[in-house]
């Protein structure tokens, strides 16, 4: 009977990869991944030759057939998305209840993951905080998901890609001015950026670059939450 092993890989840096991920990339059969060129990368970095298979948000259950039918054959399989832990905010979770539906072992490989990333510099004092992860490129959805956000009073952590960082500040803006906001950009990489404040600072603070690249993850929190 073959394992599936969930495999966490950097969201930006490539040392960022633990031992352990590395063995079991290098000892499975078949590693199956969000994008087969984004991966390769990683593979070639650390000189690892597999087989790739793709499996992705808009193939994940069909995919999932395959991997069990090389499961069933006795193949240990990895799963990895493009960056972080697969399964948050990223493909993974349909794989993972459809290979556990047949009975098959499933051993995650922990890693690095953004939310925790950007949280182990929030200097938050607060132990409770919400994951969110990309909210809704709908302005309406994204609204009224915001709101009921902001309305638990608890910090809570977002995705957003450089096309809708703000929009969505320009929503925060106005619903939750008073919020203070850790905004990191393109952590771990070689322009890892962090900046802190409230929404209406941080449109002024984008406004003022030329362009607006890497992707971002937000922490939104109340003034007292780190007294």
């Amino acid at each position: 009977m073959g394992t599936l092993y969930i495999v966490a890989t950097p969201i930006g840096n490539l040392g960022d990869i633990t031992l352990r991920a590395l063995e079991i990339l290098r000892h499975v059969d078949v590693i199956a991944c969000e994008d087969t060129r984004h991966t390769q990368k990683l593979l070639n970095h650390y000189e690892i030759h597999k087989r790739l298979i793709a499996t992705h948000a808009h193939n994940e259950l069909a995919s999932s057939q395959g991997i069990i039918q090389l499961l069933q054959q006795g193949n240990n399989i990895a799963f990895v998305s493009d960056a972080g832990t697969p399964g948050i905010s990223d493909p993974g979770s349909r794989l993972v209840k459809q290979v556990r539906q047949h009975n098959f072992p499933i051993v995650p490989i922990p890693g690095v993951s953004a939310v925790t990333t950007l949280l182990s510099v929030a200097a938050l004092s607060s132990k409770a905080f919400h994951f969110e992860g990309f909210l809704s490129p709908k302005g309406g959805r994204r609204r009224t998901r915001l709101t009921q956000l902001l309305d638990t009073k608890e910090p809570f952590v977002v995705y957003e890609s450089p096309f809708r960082i703000l929009a969505l500040l320009e929503d925060l803006n106005a619903l939750g001015s008073e919020r203070r906001i850790l905004m990191g950009r393109e952590m771990t990489k070689a322009f890892e950026e962090f900046k802190e404040g409230n929404a209406s600072e941080l449109i002024q603070y984008l406004n003022e670059k030329p362009t607006i690249k890497g992707e971002f993850a937000l922490c939104i929190y109340q003034e007292d939450s780190d007294t």
